[in-house]
């Protein structure tokens, strides 16, 4: 566990080292203030399609779906997708789902449903948990780690993944969410307090998001990156 823990702080502290010098080359990064609309989703559609419900979600390894036939009461059910990204079903077997959109996979189940078993059949894929998804927790909190998304997520449901916050030395203030965005790492500061009393939205978390939350009086290279942000013109600390 303490091997884990001590990954996850080093791949920290390389990403922080990272943001820095793309801070000091004057490109690379774009820091916005937290709030309503001002974070967008990431560029990948893995992400995104996860909790938009868009067409180009493409299914991952552990996915739970649950996959039904219209009219066919026995053929509903909750399938886990395998490591290999492989579903088991009734009649049809094996089958790769892995990869595939769920238009994909309801067209393949349909094709193979239609193959000597029923006539013109109707296929519904609906993904439960979308376990193919991370999110990054790190900073103060109980559990540091890497920890899977299994639905719609918002920053506070994603720090309770990792056991809530570390009230002794956790700075509210200083919550910062990390994503891919237009080609770009962006970041987006967040304050707990105003999120807890409605002050500020509790923003949608997404597959590949980092979440750091700073120590609070600290004086790391981290503390160092927040508090220069209004010398760099982009946004006022919140």
């Amino acid at each position: 566990m303490s091997g884990t823990k001590t990954a996850i702080r080093l791949w920290g502290a390389l990403l922080l080292a990272l943001l820095l010098a793309a801070c000091a080359g004057g490109g690379g990064v774009r820091t916005v203030v937290g709030g309503a609309g001002t974070l967008a989703p990431p560029d990948s559609t893995n992400a995104q399609g996860a909790y938009e419900g868009a067409s180009d979600y493409r299914i991952g390894a552990q996915d739970l779906l649950n996959i039904s036939v219209f009219g066919v009461e026995e053929l509903t059910k909750d399938v886990r997708v395998n490591s290999n990204g492989q579903i088991s079903l009734p009649l049809v077997g094996t089958v790769m789902a892995g990869g595939k959109t769920i238009p994909e996979l309801e067209a393949e189940l349909a094709r193979r449903y239609a193959d000597g078993y029923l006539q013109n059949p109707q296929v519904t894929v609906f993904v439960k948990e979308f376990t193919s998804q991370r999110v990054t927790l790190e900073g103060a909190v109980n559990k540091p780690g890497i920890y899977p998304l299994t639905g719609r997520t918002s920053l506070l449901q994603a720090i309770a993944l990792a056991g809530g916050i570390d009230d002794r030395t956790a700075d509210l203030g200083g919550i910062v969410v990390m994503r891919q965005i237009g080609g770009k790492r962006q970041a987006a500061v967040f304050d707990l307090r105003k999120i807890r009393h409605g002050q500020m939205e509790d923003p949608q978390i997404y597959g590949d998001d980092i979440v750091v939350v700073e120590q609070s009086g600290s004086k790391t290279a981290f503390r160092r990156f927040i508090e220069s942000v209004p010398a760099l013109g982009l946004f006022r600390l919140l």
